[in-house]
């Protein structure tokens, strides 16, 4: 996924359905060859279920664009993490904030058009998201499965 066009529209789609399970949407990034999201839901199922379709559905087509079928998986994994209080809560948002600077698409995460930081800059402001990047540090999160 590394055209900007296709990132975009995978954005929409995946809030939309989240939006549709009535998730509470907390923090998200989509990067060219996975995404993050943090929600609170109401059925882990029904979510799981829902971007099974949706990456299926997504995966089909890009598939068929590129003249890939059968030759590639898209979207072929999907982990699930219970956030165990605010502290954990505040160090997988910053995260999923500083996700493409880790794997390195970007040098700083305000760069990265396709999450939600934008939108806690605009709440919250730069001092607090930096107070909250100094307080909870996402150091050790995302060995191993994120990779």
């Amino acid at each position: 996924m590394a055209d900007p066009l296709r990132r975009t529209d995978f954005e929409a789609r995946l809030l939309g359905k989240l939006k549709e399970n009535e998730a509470e949407i907390c923090a998200w990034v989509v990067l060219p060859n996975h995404y993050h999201v943090l929600v609170r839901v109401k059925s882990l199922y029904l979510i799981s279920a829902s971007l099974k379709e949706l990456h299926g559905k997504t995966s089909r087509e890009w598939n068929l664009e590129d003249g890939m079928t059968g030759e590639r998986q898209v979207w072929y994994r999907f982990h699930d993490r219970k956030i165990r209080g605010d502290k954990h809560f505040s160090r997988a948002l910053n995260y999923i904030h500083y996700n493409p600077v880790k794997h390195g698409w970007i040098a700083s995460p305000y760069d990265w058009p396709w999450s939600s930081l934008e939108n806690y800059l605009i709440t919250y402001g730069r001092e607090w998201l930096r107070k909250n990047w100094v307080a909870y540090r996402p150091a050790v999160m995302g060995r191993g499965w994120d990779d």
